[in-house]
């Protein structure tokens, strides 16, 4: 594996997206450990339409790798504000910069409780398995190459 980072200044979901939260702004995207397990990144789609809203643990979106293609879940609710336009011609920003470049959506945080249910740095262990979720297409036992996003692929 990659030498992962994982900035302190974020909060971190069980599902390997980060919150980088700024009054009552928050700014969405995928770990560097998520981007490393899907590969090299070909595809997003996100709700290019800024007017729209995302609901916590609700899927905002699609990102297709050479590996896979994922779901991309919200990690909080909130009216959008931004949605980065670079990465409809530049999807690979994901892989080169998860938490600069490759950010997704930027929302006006409409239940901040929801903060509270997220990890920090210290806190965040990509790859474990996650209790209560199945582990797609792996048999009891086998071992994992990625159990973050919702794969519908089986990676």
């Amino acid at each position: 594996m990659a030498n992962l980072t994982y900035p302190a200044n974020l909060k971190y979901t069980e599902s390997d997206e980060w919150v980088r939260v700024d009054g009552d702004q928050a700014t969405i995207g995928i770990t560097d450990y998520a981007q490393d397990q899907l590969g090299d990144i070909v595809y997003i789609e996100l709700p290019w339409d800024a007017s729209q809203s995302v609901s916590h643990e609700a899927k905002f979106g699609d990102i297709e790798s050479v590996k896979a293609t994922s779901e991309l879940i919200s990690p909080i609710s909130g009216e959008m504000v931004k949605v980065n336009e670079a990465l409809k011609d530049t999807p690979e920003l994901i892989n080169d910069s998860p938490y600069d470049e490759g950010w997704m959506l930027v929302v006006k945080v409409t239940k901040p409780e929801e903060l509270d249910s997220l990890m920090s740095a210290e806190e965040y262990q990509p790859g474990r398995p996650l209790p209560g979720r199945p582990l797609p297409g792996r048999p009891q036992g086998s071992p994992l190459l990625y159990t973050g996003l919702a794969s519908q692929s089986g990676v």
